[in-house]
């Protein structure tokens, strides 16, 4: 039975465990998505989400608070360049977030030992993924042609337009003469 056991091991002593975790946290930090394990990228998420909500803390916080959390953060990272990025480009697009700052994505096996391998990475940090939900809040409109509903060109486009057009014609216009 395995009652009372929330800490996978990994196979490894507790002082590597927790070294290693700490410099995975810190790549992440660092670059934003990391490639590992998908039991290496569930113990990762389980150390770092409570760091980065610590982070948040500071930036709506005294700064009493804000200093104890920032070197609770350091005592787990082992990094100041890491806990710097943390504390202000993370926590700063984070900020509104309640949680669930990381996502696992399973990318299959790898070809030396067949292990299933993971992308880890910082859900505000993926430009892609966010661009579709930005595209998706459009405003609905009726299918009834109304003045106000049509976009408006700008005239700068407008007059490219025309130009290009008139370039066209002219080719064409060459063309046939030949």
């Amino acid at each position: 039975m395995r009652h009372g056991k929330k800490v996978n091991h990994l196979g490894r002593k507790t002082a590597h465990r927790k070294a290693m975790l700490a410099n995975m946290a810190c790549s992440l930090i660092e670059h934003k998505r990391i490639n590992t394990t998908v039991a290496k990228a569930k113990a990762l998420k389980q150390f770092v989400e409570p760091l980065i909500t610590k982070s948040k803390v500071e930036n709506n916080q005294t700064t009493e608070k804000g200093t104890h959390n920032r070197r609770v953060v350091f005592k787990n990272l082992r990094d100041k360049y890491a806990v710097t990025e943390l504390f202000s480009v993370v926590a700063e697009k984070v900020g509104d977030r309640p949680g669930g700052y990381t996502r696992i994505i399973k990318l299959g096996n790898r070809l030396g030992d067949n292990a299933d391998m993971a992308m880890i990475e910082l859900v505000d940090f993926n430009e892609l993924y966010n661009a579709e939900k930005a595209k998706k809040k459009t405003t609905r409109r009726s299918r009834r042609g109304g003045g106000g509903a049509k976009a408006q060109t700008p005239p700068v486009a407008v007059a490219e337009a025309k130009a290009e057009s008139q370039n066209d014609t002219e080719a064409k216009a060459d063309d046939s003469e030949e």
